[in-house]
């Protein structure tokens, strides 16, 4: 396809998708529930073509040599399937925020004003390798009233496009309307510009994946960004510190799923402990394969590759993990908030006022106590389904679900006042 034609098709999806966001903002909280129970059951329905097409994509994957995390967070089977289905039965039974009251009060004139919530109107997607965000993104765009558009990754085309088909097929079944879920079918890299340039038909766009990905829409998008760019997170072992929990709260958050953007990258670990929990964690680390590179400090207690200025501000997305010795509290967080990247940092300790003191002055969209930093995550938020994990500071911050794909607006009513 040349530019010009990728940039007419484009169009003609925003247009029709911003003609379905109208209808979409119409549908009762009953209806927009009907529609997702239906697409849950769809998922279920097709959940061997789901796998079948997912293959295709697995195959290309492993032949273009993309790393075991990378093929991991592409592939499809009945449990992940049946968990796609379950968030879309969740999304359902959450409370619908289109049309809740924020704040209610009336002026000396009587004239009686509400600041009420209502969908954003059409959001576009942009992301990279996890089938599952075709779901997870149209389910709760469609939720608050939201038209969406999707461009889904080459690595997982096949997979989008047969999930995206079941959406949009067992849904206008049970009532969604046409063209209210949108996919991009070709991955042309000048689909990524054309979408960018929609600020006509888009509000607003949203990219998943890596930094170049994110870096590239920023610098075209016409229309307002909610991004996160990379998922740098720490986990701070204190004084104070219960060294068995540290030691399995940090093979969770770096080995659970380590190719994804709530895995933990850099350990730091205070001074006091370091001749202890240094060799009991690595230790526990090792058996799970992780690969250790740390500071002069962290290698004179434990056998370990050097860590390099780069690695401070690496997100590996692998088994790869950093480790720094520090001295001090304010030594971590000083550490946290230059080289990190404002998603979830961890404090492990005893002390309810150090805890306190690390929550307020670190800088992140989530700040943790003795929690894995692998529940920065929506669904274990409640939220059910996230369109992702905002490092922004407006509109939307942490993990996103149907609360941040709304904007509101002012009701006015009156009996004929004037100025």
């Amino acid at each position: 396809m040349t530019e010009e034609d990728i940039r007419d098709s484009i169009e003609t999806l925003a247009r029709q998708a911003r003609a379905a966001s109208y209808r979409l903002s119409q549908l009762s909280t009953e209806k927009k529930n009907a529609i997702l129970l239906a697409m849950a059951e769809g998922i279920r329905a097709a959940s061997a073509k789901l796998i079948e097409e997912n293959a295709k994509d697995l195959e290309a994957a492993e032949s273009k040599g993309l790393s075991s995390a990378m093929i991991d967070r592409l592939r499809l089977d009945g449990k992940r399937i049946e968990a796609m289905a379950q968030g879309i039965a969740e999304v359902a039974e959450l409370p619908d925020p289109v049309g809740h009251v924020m704040e209610s009060w009336t002026r000396p004139n009587g004239m009686r004003l509400e600041q009420v919530r209502v969908p954003i109107g059409t959001i576009g997607i942009i992301y990279e390798s996890r089938p599952n965000v075709t779901s997870d993104a149209a389910v709760l765009c469609l939720k608050t009233g939201n038209a969406t558009i999707l461009r889904g990754g080459s690595e997982a085309i096949h997979s989008n496009r047969a999930i995206a088909e079941v959406l949009t097929k067992s849904g206008e079944a049970a009532g969604l309307p046409e063209h209210a879920i949108e996919l991009i079918p070709f991955t042309d890299r000048a689909s990524v510009a054309a979408l960018c340039a929609m600020d006509k038909w888009l509000d607003v766009i949203i990219p998943r994946g890596g930094r170049g990905l994110i870096e590239t829409v920023v610098s075209l998008a016409r229309m307002p960004v909610i991004k996160h760019y990379d998922g740098i997170c720490h986990l701070y072992v204190d004084a104070a510190a219960d060294l068995d929990m540290a030691v399995k709260l940090t093979v969770n958050s770096k080995t659970h799923k380590p190719g994804v953007c709530n895995a933990l990258e850099t350990l730091l670990v205070h001074e006091s402990v370091e001749e202890t929990f240094l060799p009991m964690v690595a230790e526990a680390l090792r058996e799970k394969d992780v690969e250790l590179r740390g500071c002069e400090r962290t290698r004179a207690v434990i056998d370990c590759e050097a860590a390099t200025e780069d690695d401070w501000g690496t997100e590996y997305l692998d088994l790869i993990l950093s480790i720094k010795v520090v001295d001090s509290l304010e030594a971590a967080v000083d550490h946290i908030n230059t080289h990190g990247s404002h998603h979830t940092d961890c404090i492990v300790t005893g002390d309810e006022p150090t805890a306190e003191r690390f929550l307020s002055a670190v800088d992140s969209a989530c700040v943790f106590h003795n929690v894995s930093t692998r529940f920065a995550d929506g669904g274990e938020f409640g939220f059910g389904a996230e369109i992702g994990i905002s490092t922004e500071k407006l509109h939307a911050r942490g993990p996103m679900g149907l609360r941040e794909l709304t904007s509101y607006q002012y009701r006015v009513r009156g009996e004929g006042q004037v100025r």
